[in-house]
């Protein structure tokens, strides 16, 4: 197993960035404005042959008892007990705060091996305050420099030092199971499914639009299963979308769409489906991603707004007609298990190869049972097909004239394949290539030779001969 480290300390030390620095992407939101990070999020590192898991916080205030802090700083201890162990970051240019005496404490009735790394230490020399921290009675500060990748090595080599060696290595080729990118509008109830599809309150729940600021990624087994949740951040209308904290959030839910196998569209069964709805469901079908509509908060409705909300599904929605849809109730776990049976059948459809004489073989009867329009007094030929990838399912149709096949014709085939593979609810994504005339010879290519001062006399006009 790999060891746990969770990052720990008081809002804007630099978590996040020693976080992407640790697992050398960009995962973790990092701006300068305290308060940023407020769920968990899970990243891998490695340190020579040794791999890792961290695990970065919300800023922690362990005093605090009301609120969203109150439920950042219960993230954090949740972290905090999961963790093999915790490193301590703490701001070398603030120097020692009364926030950090009460982080410290707390640490220390923790019963985790805890690391000081002490961040912004950069060009500090001899006027790096090690007494101060060493105060807190938690061992040897370590200066490092998150944003400049100074002590990075030092500070794992400590840390991991003082684990005990992993159990075993992964093995090789394992996978983490399909990808399930949680979608929706703020406040429709995304965070509360993500924690009943995982059994805890893993992410943050509060009645206010836009708590969910990152992108969640949660790896996690359920019945022998891997799978990897991302709980995302409300995407608004773009009219809405105020400050740069939330431009990156939509940039991540973006980002987590293109990462996911699967995703799960939540709507709101009380309120009406609105254009940032079907923007969201457009997103998802433009990265090939297969996609469940998850309609939330249906329990206690009257039976004239379930029809209502089914009403609005058709119209609103008409182009996700193939997709599964579930009718269900996150806050008391309505109908939420039924939701992993349409997950593994999409992630599983999503992943399937087909050989090019079964691909040519619907063609056939699709071309047999209804042949494509006749254009300008000429008839398009469609001539084979093969797959072209998966995830989503990709089918490259090879004929003539193919820039002229009607949108009609095309949507017609793509349901004769989805159909016919039986992919109901997998995005088919069809590519139509012109192919060239075999029977056309190309006009040869003439080659001008360059000219001689010999060539150069014989072209000239010669004189006329005398009587």
């Amino acid at each position: 197993m790999q060891p746990v480290i969770a990052l720990v300390g008081r809002p804007n030390v630099g978590k996040s960035t020693l976080f992407n620095r640790l697992t050398r992407t960009r995962d973790a939101l990092v701006a300068d404005l305290p308060g940023l990070t407020r769920d968990r999020q899970y990243g891998t590192g490695k340190l020579g042959g040794r791999s890792y898991l961290v695990v970065d916080t919300g800023g922690f205030e362990p005093e605090q008892k009301n609120g969203i802090v109150a439920e950042m700083a219960r993230q954090t201890r949740q972290a905090i007990d999961e963790a093999d162990a915790v490193i301590f970051v703490l701001d070398a240019r603030g120097g020692l705060q009364i926030e950090d005496e009460e982080v410290a404490s707390y640490l220390r009735r923790s019963g985790r091996p805890v690391f000081l790394a002490v961040n912004k230490a950069e060009g500090l020399g001899e006027q790096f305050p090690a007494s101060d921290f060493h105060a807190l009675g938690l061992g040897e500060p370590i200066p490092i420099s998150a944003a400049h990748g100074q002590g990075m090595d030092e500070l794992m080599e400590v840390v991991l030092g003082a684990l005990p060696p992993e159990d075993a290595e992964p093995l090789p080729g394992e996978e983490e199971g399909p990808r399930i990118a949680v979608l929706g509008r703020p406040n429709v109830g995304k965070s509360t499914l993500v924690n009943r599809m995982l059994g805890e309150e893993r992410v943050i729940v509060f009645d206010m639009p836009g708590t969910t600021r990152d992108s969640i990624y949660i790896p996690f087994e359920r019945q022998g299963k891997r799978y990897v949740m991302i709980d995302t951040a409300g995407v608004r209308r773009r009219a809405r979308v105020q400050g740069g904290i939330e431009k990156l959030s939509v940039i991540k839910t973006i980002k987590a769409i293109e990462d996911a196998t699967v995703a799960i569209l939540v709507l709101d069964a009380r309120t009406e489906i609105s254009e940032q709805d079907a923007h969201l469901a457009g997103m998802a079908l433009q990265a090939g991603r297969a996609l469940i509509i998850a309609v939330n908060k249906w329990d206690n409705l009257e039976q004239h707004q379930r029809d209502w909300i089914k009403t609005q599904l058709e119209r609103r929605l008409p182009f996700l007609t193939y997709a599964p849809v579930h009718f269900i109730s996150a806050l008391h776990g309505t109908g939420v298990g039924d939701l992993y049976k349409s997950i593994d059948k999409l992630a599983a459809g999503s992943s399937r190869h087909f050989s090019t004489a079964q691909l040519n073989k619907i063609l056939a009867d699709a071309l047999a049972a209804h042949q494509p329009p006749l254009v300008g007094g000429r008839r398009i030929k469609l001539r084979y097909v093969h797959q072209g990838g998966h995830n989503p399912i990709t089918l490259v149709v090879h004929g003539t004239r193919m820039d002229e096949l009607p949108e009609a014709y095309r949507r017609y085939l793509e349901a004769t394949f989805r159909k016919a593979l039986k992919l109901e609810g997998v995005t088919v994504r069809m590519v139509f290539k012109q192919g060239e005339n075999p029977f056309v010879t190309p006009a040869p290519t003439r080659i001008m030779k360059p000219r001689t001062e010999r060539s150069r006399a014989a072209s000239r006009p010669k004189p006329p001969r005398k009587p």
